[in-house]
């Protein structure tokens, strides 16, 4: 009798998996991640790369001195860097903030 308790539940929740997959709210999730994944990804993309682009191409611009042995290269190697935290620490305060409270309630469907 416990096998088939056993796989009536075990039925119950697959069919409670697919319906909470297959649902607006999770495919909006999804969305809603991929779409601020992409934008901060591009913004790094955008950052490092101008960086790297900026120091291949315009050698005279990033060899300017801005003190006596620092030069404008300095700086913007900073900013790149300093930009992937502040882009890193913006996706945790979104996700701890939006995503992972709606992640939260979708397992809470599960359980009932």
């Amino acid at each position: 009798m416990s096998q088939v308790l056993k796989a009536a539940e075990s039925s119950r929740a697959q069919k409670s998996v697919r319906e909470v997959l297959g649902s607006d709210a999770f495919r909006l999730l999804v969305r809603k991640r991929w779409t601020v994944s992409f934008i901060l990804l591009a913004l790094l993309f955008v950052s490092y790369y101008g960086f790297i682009l900026l120091v291949s191409t315009q050698k005279a611009l990033v060899t300017t001195r801005i003190g006596e042995v620092t030069t404008l290269a300095i700086p913007l190697g900073i900013g790149a860097i300093v930009l992937a935290w502040t882009l890193t620490a913006i996706y945790v305060a979104w996700a701890n903030a939006k995503y992972d409270p709606e992640v939260e309630r979708l397992k809470g469907e599960l359980r009932r």
